[in-house]
């Protein structure tokens, strides 16, 4: 699906005390807070252009575009730096000890690279698994602290607590001078501010064309054919390792990637300082669903 006009619907560490917060993290980010609106409405994995956010252009609502800061574009990227035929494959909520080193086991067998949009304190609590995904040669990317899909709706320095704090613990996590190199807004809740605020910390804002809708369990099947019906949108494909059960997930990727290097079409990573040339009409909005991206 299009980023544009997409409905608002979309640890373990030593010590039993960081346990114990971790856990507590974990039921904030997986629970009704993050799963539902402040109007109780149920969130989508949808990449949302919400009113006081942005569109899929990466303008806010008065209309300016995004300043460059650092060389790093405000503007939101779904075009990928392998060329017009490249897919980038990006796997969001991780990590998770049971289902990111099988994502990752899929995407070293077909010789793909992904991005990996990671909650600050599952990064803290998984340390070992984000330096995996470095070492593999996978790009980071900041999925906030809390998951809050309705962060576009909190002050300005909310929203910079949650992609710095976030920022900062992914790093230390994977340890030797990695970066995160983008920024995801839980559930497309991208405003003006929260963009200028990654780009000026060498974060990209980093949007979706195709939602697998995986987060809901819908089958391997229903997920693979998502991509082979939204391809077409764009190139970013929206997968999830962590939130749940991801068997299915595991399943669809392998065969997702088996399908594209038939098609031949490259992976690749999304855009950092380039401009975004990958915007799509928007395709009608999806029933909500349960869980965000």
């Amino acid at each position: 699906m299009s980023f544009l006009a997409r409905a608002n619907t979309k640890g373990v560490r030593t010590g039993a005390a960081v346990v114990a917060s971790a856990t507590a993290v974990a039921a904030t980010v997986w629970g009704a807070a993050a799963l539902f609106g402040p109007d109780g409405t149920a969130a989508s994995q949808q990449n949302v252009a919400r009113p006081g956010a942005t569109d899929h252009s990466g303008r806010g609502d008065d209309g300016r575009p995004g300043e460059q800061s650092q060389g790093i574009p405000e503007g939101i990227a779904h075009a990928s730096e392998g060329g017009g035929n490249a897919v980038n494959i990006t796997i969001d909520d991780g990590p998770d000890p049971r289902w990111t080193p099988k994502v990752l086991d899929v995407l070293r067998r077909h010789d793909v690279k992904a991005t990996f949009c990671m909650v600050g304190p599952q990064a803290k609590a998984h340390p070992d698994l984000v330096k995996k995904v470095v070492a593999a040669g996978h790009r980071l990317c900041d999925h906030t602290m809390n998951h809050d899909t309705a962060m576009d709706k909190k002050p300005v320095a909310y929203q910079e607590q949650q992609i710095l704090e976030a920022k900062k613990l992914i790093e230390e996590a994977a340890g030797g001078g990695a970066k995160v190199e983008y920024y995801r807004a839980p559930g497309g809740a991208f405003t003006p501010d929260s963009r200028r605020i990654a780009a000026a910390h060498g974060m990209r804002p980093l949007g979706w064309n195709v939602d697998t809708k995986d987060f809901g369990k819908p089958g391997t099947a229903a997920i693979v054919n998502a991509v082979k019906r939204e391809i077409g949108n764009g190139p970013t494909v929206l997968f999830h390792d962590g939130g749940g059960n991801r068997a299915q997930t595991v399943d669809a990727l392998d065969q997702v990637l088996t399908w594209l290097k038939e098609q031949g079409r490259p992976t690749g990573f999304p855009v950092r300082t380039a401009p975004d040339t990958a915007d799509a009409p928007a395709s009608p909005a999806a029933p909500a669903t349960p869980g965000a991206s």
